[in-house]
């Protein structure tokens, strides 16, 4: 069984889709730790290490995620976890911009994928799993 991580990152107390996500995670069988709100990059990485995790996914609804995630696959690379996956969705950046510019920047920080605003978790499970068998297989 598939571990990820999960958590809100920064200041952001936005914890309803973070209890949605671990919900529907957990029934689709993966086994999920859950770092809650409020987490930095390091809450995350540490949860990871500790956990064998293969994917961190990282939520954000305040619009300062592309600040709190600047560093990220750096930092996942310094602890030993080069090659875990790095998701980030939510209002991850502040304002209205064009969302193909928002995931070309995210994506040059090391994430493999970017979700839009509104982009529910249960359309990502497909993603996710490919995702992870893609690990598996390779």
């Amino acid at each position: 069984m598939d571990t990820i991580v999960i958590g809100v990152i920064g200041a952001d107390v936005h914890a309803v889709g973070n209890k949605i996500i671990d919900y529907t995670l957990t029934r689709e069988g993966f086994n999920v730790v859950n770092v809650g709100v409020l987490s930095s990059q390091e809450d995350f990485i540490n949860a990871a290490i500790e956990s064998n995790a293969k994917m961190i996914l990282v939520s954000s609804l305040y619009g300062h995620g592309e600040i709190d995630c600047r560093g990220m696959r750096e930092k996942c690379i310094e602890a030993g976890l080069d090659d875990i996956i790095l998701y980030v969705g939510g209002n991850i950046v502040v304002g209205k911009q064009e969302f193909s510019e928002v995931e070309k920047r995210f994506k040059a920080m090391g994430f493999d994928r970017v979700f839009p605003p509104g982009t529910t978790i249960d359309s990502v499970i497909d993603i996710i799993k490919k995702d992870l068998g893609a690990i598996r297989s390779g």
